[in-house]
């Protein structure tokens, strides 16, 4: 018997399971970016700025904490710009504390020169590195020791300050937003100015996954260590709070302060929260790919903490946000070949409906954020990238090869 030509027409159009399940995984695509983009909407309704400094502010103690290893092109701006914002801030006595943490370069001449001609700013008394300390973290601690004021700022040597930062910062650990008491860890996320493609490639992905994944309400209404996030560039601490859980000796070996201080504080009962500082505070992080790559590298598994969430996110990045412009491209190949394969025609519309939402998302987190507008082109090879640095850092972790500056701690 042999077939009519309408049943060989139908069979040949017939979709194949391969088919459907590149459909359905289409459908899972545009639902994961759809989510994205809806989180991110509310997120960034949540996450505001520093609100404006009040006429009758009463003023704080506060010590401004900076560790330094090898930061001769970075020491003086930063603390000079402190400074600045600490002339504006009239009402408060502020005190800039430096740890020079073993510096090879010009670092201890800057910050002698610096002692001399301010009384405000201190340096720290240093002391060698001990087993099983992360550089930082041993900075940070001894300089947290040190203070005698109430509160203290502990901010990367990279990081720039507007004038009214300090006053503004102050203001923003006085607002109530959510059911908890104010924060005893208050955090700042800088804008990130980046140079290179290789930095715009990676570093305004801090703000996606801040934006995408972090829920803002439950940090807000609960001491959830789980719920919480800080950038280590800009964390402010009440010195109480920060000597009853341990200081930084709680998290000594961490090359992440950004991720396991905060948790440390929400155990000891102390609510933590973040603030928008990109009118305020900026930073360049890293300059270059290389040093983008070494700086991600050493602390992206650690901020996860596990491979299951490794696992997650890659299935989320890769087969979410990454996979759809794949099938485009085979759509796009379909199309100029005319190679007449049919499934293609709806996989590759819900393939560029998940597009569209990333897009889209990634143009309003740019424009809140002043990020270089090629991040949202960059989307997909971005997290691909990001993937390769997260699982390359868990090797790294593994092996006990992370290192930064010269040290493995």
């Amino acid at each position: 018997m042999t077939a009519s030509p309408a049943s060989t027409l139908w069979i040949a159009q017939a979709p194949s399971a391969t088919d459907s399940v590149l459909v359905w995984w289409m459908m899972v695509a545009v639902v994961i970016c759809g989510f994205a983009l809806a989180f991110s909407l509310l997120n960034l309704r949540r996450f505001a700025v520093a609100p404006v400094a009040v006429e009758d502010d009463p003023g704080w103690s506060l010590t401004v904490c900076i560790p330094a290893r090898d930061e001769a092109t970075n020491l003086e701006e930063c603390v000079r710009a402190v400074l600045r914002s600490a002339d504006a801030d009239g009402g408060s006595k502020t005190t800039v504390l430096v740890y020079d943490d073993g510096s090879e370069d010009e670092t201890p001449a800057i910050l002698a020169r610096l002692v001399a001609e301010d009384p405000r700013v201190r340096a720290a008394e240093t002391r060698p590195l001990p087993s099983g300390w992360n550089g930082k973290q041993h900075a940070c601690d001894a300089m947290g020791r040190q203070a005698t004021s109430d509160w203290m700022l502990l901010i990367d040597a990279d990081v720039r300050l507007a004038p009214d930062a300090l006053m503004r910062t102050r203001a923003a650990a006085r607002r109530r937003t959510g059911a908890n008491p104010e924060p005893a860890l208050l955090s700042a996320f800088p804008r990130e100015r980046t140079g290179g493609l290789g930095e715009a490639m990676v570093i305004p992905l801090i703000h996606f996954i801040l934006m995408s994944y972090l829920p803002f309400g439950r940090m807000r209404n609960s001491l959830d260590p789980a719920a919480s996030a800080a950038c280590g560039q800009y964390m402010l601490v009440r010195r109480d709070a920060w000597m009853e859980i341990g200081g930084h000796a709680s998290i000594r070996s961490s090359m992440h302060d950004g991720v396991l201080l905060p948790r440390m504080f929400r155990r000891g009962g102390h609510a933590t929260d973040v603030f928008d500082a990109t009118d305020i505070v900026e930073c360049r992080m890293y300059e270059g790919f290389a040093e983008t790559w070494s700086g991600f590298v050493k602390n992206a598994y650690e901020g996860l903490g596990n491979v299951l969430l490794l696992l997650l996110l890659t299935v989320l990045h890769l087969g979410g946000h990454v996979a759809p412009w794949c099938v485009v491209a085979l759509g796009g190949i379909d199309l100029v070949l005319d190679l007449g394969i049919p499934f293609l025609e709806p996989a590759t519309g819900l393939a560029l409906a998940a597009i569209g939402l990333q897009c889209v998302q990634r143009s309003v987190i740019a424009t809140r954020f002043r990020q270089d507008p090629r991040v949202v082109v960059l989307h997909a090879p971005s997290l691909v990238l990001l993937t390769v640095i997260q699982w390359w850092s868990l090797v790294m972790h593994l092996t006990g090869r992370r290192s930064w500056r010269g040290r493995t701690a």
